[in-house]
């Protein structure tokens, strides 16, 4: 059986902490920004964490062991 491949825009999109987590950027901060407050926009621009319902798809596309 070959290799899994890797899926080229989950690539882009996650990556790793040094403990070995996946970090995604949030949504919704792309456009239409003049309604958003200041608060939001700026919790919106940190990284978090891929939550464990999501965490088993984020690794499939990643073609890494669970």
């Amino acid at each position: 059986m070959p290799k899994m491949k890797t899926n080229s825009s989950a690539k882009k999109r996650f990556s790793f902490t040094g403990s070995g987590k996946i970090k995604r950027k949030k949504a919704y901060k792309r456009h239409i920004l003049t309604k958003k407050e200041k608060d939001r926009k700026r919790q919106l621009g940190k990284d978090a964490i891929v939550s464990k319902e999501d965490l088993g798809n984020v690794k499939l596309l990643l073609a890494i062991g669970k």
